[in-house]
């Protein structure tokens, strides 16, 4: 792992019941703008131009214990190899109380990181921030890969356990899928509520595909989706986060070389923070 600090970061080790940052930066199956790999270390430097304060959440990551891990070195290891590792490094965190909040690298990292989260917390729900479905049964001849991943999770969790949000594009085929399996979920004002009651007392993890943000906000993702999320609508979606049990999130997809104004890693890093501090929230 890599000597990188983020924010206020004042551990290197896992600390019971407090957040901890891994770097996932996988890169293989990406099918239009690769890049995801150089993310985790984008955003740590970007960290530097944010302050530790969120204003939104009145809190302070001074006052909030967490750690960062460094990243996973997966650079040359093959699709299976580096799965097999994240899942493990995930599966470590949890078993010293850890909450994981992984940074890819591509979206193919929720899969490992899932199927840990599933041996700890088997009736964690699976909130899904996406432009794009991600529920393919196969892509151009693979079956594990940026656009299988949900379907893949879904195998894991089961019936009436992922919710998704923001979703604008895919096929009509996993349109159908996500109507019939009861999803898909609309977001905007007043849908805290029905988000809420949906989730109920159950464990939450949260996946965060930064391409749900309109690219007006984050170009920097390798598939970008016009008709996306502003950040108030994220958020929006805080203030619901704050009264669920989260036990872990990622945030991937983020393509800082697509982005010279550097706009889209430094909105990544304000997302980080806020997440750090609401894993860090007692519960």
């Amino acid at each position: 792992m890599q000597d990188n600090t983020f924010l206020a970061c004042c551990s290197r080790e896992i600390v019971t019941g407090r957040p901890a940052i891994l770097g996932c930066p996988l890169d293989v199956t990406a099918t239009y703008r690769g890049g995801t790999g150089a993310a985790p270390d984008a955003i740590r430097i970007a960290s530097d131009s944010i302050e530790t304060y969120s204003p939104f959440l009145d809190a302070d990551l001074e006052n909030s214990p967490f750690s960062d891990l460094g990243n996973l070195p997966l650079s040359g290891e093959s699709l299976e190899s580096s799965l097999t590792n994240i899942e493990r490094a995930v599966s470590e965190i949890l078993r010293r109380e850890g909450r994981p909040l992984c940074l890819g690298g591509e979206h193919t990292i929720t899969l490992p990181v899932a199927r840990a989260i599933n041996t700890v917390h088997p009736d964690a729900m699976i909130i899904h921030l996406d432009a794009h479905t991600d529920l393919r049964d196969s892509y151009e001849g693979s079956y594990i890969n940026h656009a299988t991943v949900i379907r893949r999770v879904h195998e894991i969790t089961g019936l009436g356990r992922l919710i998704q949000l923001g979703i604008r594009s895919g096929t009509a085929e996993e349109f159908s899928w996500m109507r019939e399996h009861g999803t898909w979920m609309e977001w905007g004002p007043g849908l805290d509520k029905t988000l809420l009651r949906r989730v109920g007392s159950r464990p939450v993890y949260l996946t965060l595909d930064l391409d749900v943000l309109d690219p007006a906000c984050l170009p920097g993702t390798g598939n970008p989706e016009a008709g996306g999320w502003y950040y108030r609508d994220l958020e929006r979606f805080y203030e619901a986060l704050c009264r669920m049990h989260v036990v872990g999130a990622d945030v991937v997809e983020l393509t800082p070389g697509l982005d010279p104004s550097e706009v889209g890693t430094i909105t990544a890093a304000k997302i980080v923070r806020e997440l750090l501090l609401i894993l860090g929230m007692n519960r």
